[in-house]
């Protein structure tokens, strides 16, 4: 970047008698840099190197035209916003005029008063190097704006893995707690059979790597059926359907990803030669849900209903689906159900419970 005095000069013109005394006239004076071209074949690449704040040039020469320079000049986006003082032997109004068309910025008749030429050159230049500060002001801060626009990117994408996108757009807004309360939705607990043996033969590491494996099989399933996770809890893992946008099909797409989860462990056990298995529970009936506390938000579930989502699970079968009567009662017509029977669920009591077997 060009120091605020830092001025360079570049004249093009082919008779070096000229070259000679505009240099004399410019010697004397302090932070001006004189260059010379003669040839004007030469004269972008000279000033591509070189990088002027000003460019002196003859509008006449013998190999090439003037203005034809001019306009290359002003063609280059390279040299393009570089002040232009063009110079002519006499005053002539036809080619200061064509010469102001193509891009120039001053016109002289040289030889030019030493005292006006400096005057002038210290004048376009400064204006030049004002303008690539200016730049490089701007450069700066679209920069920053898009270094900006990134991290609030990279916030937004954080904040939208830990809460479901409309809980997100309230958060912003919200200064007190986030709750709401739905009357009809479907939860499901799951259960990894045979982790905690796992858990004894295997280093940490491998531990967390295989129960990456399988979480990260879940929540493609989530994703593909719309579905909202809400937490794992060690080896178990929790979503649900129906919020925090209501559907009226939540029990259907509880049931897909119940039986999908099933077909992914066996792929899973298939594929890693490991013999766990997955206990399922599904219950169906109202719940509030939202954000509580102002530190390390989770987007969470109350209510009785999650309850019994939980007994479904931890009093289940292993490779079963258990599920309440609740959710029998919207599914009996389109998947293959078989009732367990009456057990007895801690909590709760006596409860009818049923198995999901698959799709009719």
């Amino acid at each position: 970047m060009l120091q605020e005095h830092e001025i360079k000069v570049l004249l093009i013109d082919d008779q070096p008698m000229i070259g000679e005394a505009v240099r004399r006239m410019l010697s004397e004076e302090e932070g001006i840099t004189f260059y010379y071209c003669e040839d004007p074949a030469s004269a972008i690449p000279k000033a591509i190197e070189i990088e002027p704040t000003v460019i002196l040039q003859d509008l006449v020469m013998p190999d090439i035209d003037g203005l034809l320079l001019l306009r290359f000049f002003r063609a280059n986006p390279i040299t393009h916003d570089i002040p232009m003082i063009v110079l002519s032997s006499k005053e002539e109004p036809k080619m200061k005029a064509d010469a102001f068309a193509m891009g120039a910025n001053d016109y002289l008749v040289k030889l030019p008063d030493a005292v006006e030429l400096i005057a002038r050159i210290r004048y376009h230049s400064q204006a030049y190097i004002n303008l690539l500060q200016r730049n490089e002001a701007y450069r700066i801060m679209e920069n920053y704006i898009k270094r900006l626009e990134e991290e609030q990117a990279r916030s937004e994408s954080l904040l939208l893995n830990i809460l479901p996108k409309p809980i997100a757009d309230q958060l912003k807004k919200a200064k007190s707690i986030i709750a709401e309360s739905f009357s009809d939705v479907s939860v499901l607990f799951a259960d990894i059979v045979g982790f905690t043996q796992l858990s004894a033969s295997i280093s940490p590491i491998e531990l967390v790597h295989l129960l990456n494996n399988i979480f990260s099989r879940f929540d493609n399933l989530v994703e593909r059926y719309g579905l909202e996770k809400i937490k794992t809890i060690g080896d178990a893992y929790m979503v649900v359907s129906g919020l925090p946008s209501p559907r009226v099909d939540h029990g259907e797409a509880i049931a897909e990803m119940a039986l999908d989860m099933q077909l992914e462990m066996a792929s899973f056990r298939l594929e890693n030669g490991l013999d766990v298995r997955i206990r399922i529970g599904i219950h169906t009936g109202p719940v509030v849900a939202g954000i509580i506390g102002t530190k390390k938000f989770i987007y969470d579930l109350w209510g009785d209903t999650v309850n019994t989502a939980s007994r479904m699970e931890s009093h289940g079968i292993p490779d079963e689906i258990q599920l309440t009567e609740d959710t029998y009662n919207i599914l009996k017509d389109k998947y293959r159900l078989e009732s367990r029977g009456s057990i007895y669920v801690k909590g709760k009591g006596d409860m009818m419970t049923y198995f999901l077997k698959g799709r009719k």
